[in-house]
């Protein structure tokens, strides 16, 4: 963990993009993986396919739904479904 956490503070101090941070995070996990027993190998590389796109999206949903959630946004608007 602390060598992850170094990479990713070298990554920021440089002023890489999210996505090198990413990439970087994925090859950090496969490498765990390469740790893993054989019958829980390819189910750890599959957790690491998610594609920095896909992630960002993700992210964004997340984040956008959390704010709404902060701000009340999110009872307001399934309280207009109700009605």
């Amino acid at each position: 963990m602390n060598k992850l956490l170094m990479v990713l503070l070298m990554f920021g101090i440089a002023g890489c993009s999210n996505k090198t941070i990413y990439d970087t995070f994925l090859i950090v996990e496969r490498n765990k993986c390469a740790k893993e027993p054989s019958s829980t190998y390819f189910e750890c590389i599959e957790r690491t396919k998610t594609s920095y796109e896909e992630y960002d999206r993700e992210r964004k949903e997340i984040s956008e739904t959390q704010k709404r959630i902060d701000e009340g946004g999110f009872q307001k608007k399934h309280d207009n479904h109700k009605e």
